[in-house]
Order: C-alpha cells, then structure tokens, then sequence
C-alpha cells in the first residue's frame, strides 16, 4: 500500500503531514508475494493454556487490568496525534513507529463508518532495524485486508500479529541480514472504542482526567504469568533474561535465536495481549512509547508531566519531543520514541480538588461561656 498525506512512518513530526513508506528490501517484497505468505499465515490461534489474552470487565485500579471500565456517554472523541523520535546515546537507531489518524482514507477501508478511524504503533527493534521496519510497514496492511475488519477485532489483529511474524521469518530465509527482533504495540481508536495490543516492552498510558491508566502490560521474562508461560514452552529464565538472551518475554522476529521459536511455538511469543476501554470526556490523551521512556518515567509521571506541557501549548507534537527531551535529560540510556494522541480538541483543563466541609460546633460548655461573654457585653 501506497502511503498518502495522513500517514507518518518513522520520522519527527506531526501525523498530518505526508511522509514516504520506508523502502522495502528485495526479500521484503519477494516474501509478501501470494505464493509465499499465504500458505504459512493461519487465521486461527493455538494459544498454551497459560496465556491468556482475552479483555475481561475489570475495574480501574493502579496495577495494570486486562481492561478498563466503561462509561456510557454521546462522547466523540477528536483525534490528534504527533510524535517524536531520538538516537540518544545508542550508536543507532533501531525504534520505529507509525501514526495514521485517518486509516479509512488512508488505507483504502471501505463499509467503516466509525469516526474516528486512526492506527498507532510503535516497534522497538533489537539486534538490528529490520524487524522493526517490516512490523511497521506490515502490521497495519495484514491487519486493514482481513474481511473480518472490524467485526472481530481482537481476533484479527492477533492473527495479523501471527502473520507479520511469520512473513518476517520468510524474509530472513531468503536474506539472513535481516535476522533481528522487534516488540510491537498497536493502538486502534474506532469511534469511541480504544484497543491495544502489545508484544513486548513498549507501553501505552491513557490520561483520564489527570489519573494515569496503563493500557498495556510489560512483558518481561520475570513477570510471573511470562515466567510459566516460558518454562512450560520449554524455555527458562536465567538473570532476568529468557533463555539468557533476551530482556523481553514476546516479540516479533528473533527466527534465528536457538532455541527461541519454531513451527510448533516456543518461550518466546509473537501473541500479543489486549486491553480495551470506551472513550469518554474524560479521557484527555494517550501516551504510547517505547521503554528508553519507561526506564525513566513512571506511568503517573509521564502522564502529569506531558499534561503539564499541553496545558501550555496544546500540540502533541511538541509535547511529545517534551517527552523524549525530558527522558534524555534524565539520562536514558535506549533509542527514544513516543507518541501523543490527544482526544480533546481543547487542552486539558486544571483539576481543583473540592474543598471539604468541616463541622464545626460548640461544646455545652463553651455555649455557656459565650452566653456569658454577650451578657457582659450588654451590661
């Protein structure tokens, strides 16, 4: 798919502003061809019965939940976006991401009539960009082209997830330069509805009226779900690193690690987890970033500080090189990417907290002291 004026893949700015698709490798291209993806990229989903990534009705609390309670309101949501990237101190640049604000437009989506339609993800590449840039550019394609968009949500885009990382494995079978790795997290708004979908580290955190929800897990190898997950595939966790190598629990890519993945699965999984919400108004933005953000930044944090920041100039472009400025400054040590996605059209408003009543009242005894008093007064 062509990339058109609403689409930015990868470069600083504003998701309004056109940007060219990153260029494919000959692999990429040959990979993707209808004798060669098809076949391997199945629609159903085996999953180990220690994984579970179906949205359940949870309410809202601090740890992250499976979902988020809903609101019913009329609320529309109007969708901004912008993003920001940086090197930092690494010798290269490995982080990818994606903003289309308008993908029925964009992508050629027909009998969708949702409004707003917008896609988000950010890819956290490791031992190499390729992964990352394959995710990104075809994630959303797999995701967009399936005839099951948007009935069956969550079905669709796990599968896409599935497909992505086995076309990826294709590509690096006919190019072994491109063997490397890459977390994923996708972020779908459809009308009021908020899905995300993440494999690995990076996270997404929604403001709503100032409190920081966390819409995604970090799947690390010493998380006790990934840990059985892990050793039950037959893997295991040494140093907080799964089989000794990696610091992430899923990913995509990775097809030349031993020991890591194969045709009948293995401890390291491309299945994503999902957390879903229904916008209200009082959801202000989304934060979506990479972990060179989170390794310095708490969840809270990055919520109170980016709303500070929209508080003053309104512009989630701006606010998020705010976010990659400030996690510089705080010494990060990882590639730098964020995303900021405002559902507000105006910034969002200061939050006083209501003064409490206090009741006051006087004793049988100071009543009578009182009384005295007023009768001296008139005396």
């Amino acid at each position: 798919m062509d990339a058109s004026k609403g689409i930015v893949i990868g470069e600083n700015g504003s998701s309004s502003e056109g940007r060219p698709p990153i260029p494919l490798a000959a692999a990429y291209r040959q990979c993707l061809s209808s004798d060669c993806v098809v076949l391997p990229c199945k629609k159903s989903l085996t999953r180990h019965p220690s994984l579970q990534v179906k949205t359940k009705a949870l309410d809202i609390s601090v740890e992250p939940v499976l979902a988020v309670e809903n609101h019913e309101t009329e609320f529309i949501p109007i969708v901004r976006s912008g993003a920001w990237a940086d090197m930092g101190v690494r010798k290269s640049m490995e982080d990818v991401y994606l903003c289309v604000d308008n993908f029925m437009d964009d992508y050629g989506i027909e009998n969708f009539t949702a409004e707003p339609s917008a896609f988000y993800g950010v890819f956290d590449g490791h031992g190499g960009k390729h992964a990352a840039d394959f995710a990104c550019q075809h994630l959303p394609r797999f995701i967009f082209e399936d005839k099951e968009f948007p009935r069956e949500i969550e079905r669709v885009v796990a599968s896409a997830f599935l497909q992505t990382d086995t076309a990826f494995a294709e590509a690096c079978s006919l190019d072994a330069t491109l063997s490397s790795g890459t977390t994923a997290l996708a972020t779908l708004v459809l009308g009021r509805m908020l899905v995300v979908a993440n494999a690995g580290d990076c996270r997404a955190v929604l403001c709503r009226r100032g409190k920081a929800i966390e819409m995604s897990r970090d799947h690390k190898p010493l998380c006790i779900r990934e840990k059985m997950r892990i050793e039950a595939s037959g893997g295991h966790v040494y140093d907080g690193y799964l089989n000794g190598q990696l610091n992430v629990a899923r990913a995509l890519g990775d097809w030349h690690m031993e020991g890591m993945k194969g045709t009948d699965g293995g401890p390291l999984s491309a299945e994503p987890e999902f957390m879903t919400t229904k916008l209200t108004d009082e959801d202000e933005f989304l934060i979506i970033a990479c972990d060179g953000i989170w390794d310095v930044f708490r969840s809270q944090n990055a919520v109170d500080f980016a709303r500070r920041r929209l508080q003053e100039h309104n512009d989630p472009v701006t606010c998020s090189k705010d976010l990659v400025d400030e996690a510089l400054k705080r010494k990060s040590g990882d590639n730098l990417s964020a995303i900021v996605v405002c559902f507000l059209s105006q910034p969002p408003p200061n939050l006083v907290a209501p003064r409490s009543r206090v009741q006051r009242s006087f004793s049988a005894e100071g009543l009578r002291e009182l009384q005295t008093f007023l009768d001296s007064l008139g005396n």
